[in-house]
């Protein structure tokens, strides 16, 4: 018996075998059948996670409606304070020697705190601008203008300050904190008066002691034709009015808007 011509049992195998190091499978070797792609396959999502993500969005609107109704509770009661005219402010300003209550940083919404300050900044204008007033005044009066006009200066400057304060900078700071209507009505009433004299301070008719009581421009000329030095300090006086009227104007108009914008 002849078992040359018997076959191999392990040829079918060997032609099987696809050498993976050979270039496209060479060698006449069979290549190997691909899996196919199950296209209708699921991806499984843990429920888990999507249980924990609606838990948090309903704690964070939970959370929101706490705050919300916390803000509206001190805004009622911070309300309820100013109408009932209960004085909870200390004396804070100046520094070295409070006399006002001034907190603009804790007490005034941060949306209206720059307005604020501008409004601040103007008061403390007109405090300076009649402050100079009695210096320019003083030496006009060394330089012999007369006494008469430094007692109007000083006047000026004693009433003028806590009047500006208490007729329309303080009702302007209420305003802010409370959203008080009538107070900002108050205020704009009062404002365009202090606007009025400003411009009036900034051109001192000769109505008074020749207007020489007030560094405007009028005043200005007549005093530095008898003294240089005195007609210098007046013209900076001049100036300063002026400063302080277009402050004034530019701060009137912002406060109107947000004022319109609010009601």
């Amino acid at each position: 018996m002849n078992r040359h011509h018997d076959p191999n049992p392990f040829d079918e195998e060997e032609d099987e075998i696809v050498n993976p190091f050979s270039k496209g499978g060479g060698g006449g070797g069979r290549p190997v059948a691909s899996r196919p792609f199950n296209v209708d396959a699921t991806v499984d999502i843990p429920l888990d996670t999507v249980n924990d993500s609606s838990k948090k969005q309903r704690e964070l609107s939970d959370w929101e409606s706490e705050l919300k109704k916390r803000e509206m509770d001190i805004k009622r009661r911070e309300d309820a304070v100013a109408k009932s005219g209960v004085k909870t402010s200390n004396k804070n300003w100046p520094p070295f020697f409070p006399i006002i209550h001034h907190d603009i940083a804790n007490e005034i919404p941060v949306h209206a705190q720059k307005l604020q300050y501008l409004a601040f900044a103007s008061w403390l204008g007109i405090v300076l601008c009649l402050v100079f007033n009695v210096i320019a005044v003083i030496v006009c009066w060394i330089k012999g203008g007369g006494v008469k006009i430094f007692f109007l200066a000083t006047i000026y400057a004693l009433l003028g300050c806590p009047i500006s304060y208490l007729l329309w900078y303080r009702p302007l700071y209420r305003a802010m904190r409370t959203d008080s209507a009538l107070k900002f009505g108050w205020f704009f009433f009062f404002y365009l008066i202090h606007i009025g004299f400003c411009i009036f301070a900034a051109i001192a008719p000769p109505i008074f002691f020749r207007g020489l009581s007030l560094t405007g421009v009028l005043a200005a000329i007549d005093v530095i034709r008898a003294s240089l030095l005195a007609g210098i300090f007046y013209f900076v006086g001049f100036g300063l009015f002026c400063l302080e009227a277009l402050l004034s104007v530019w701060v009137l108009q912002k406060i109107y808007i947000y004022f319109r914008g609010n009601k």
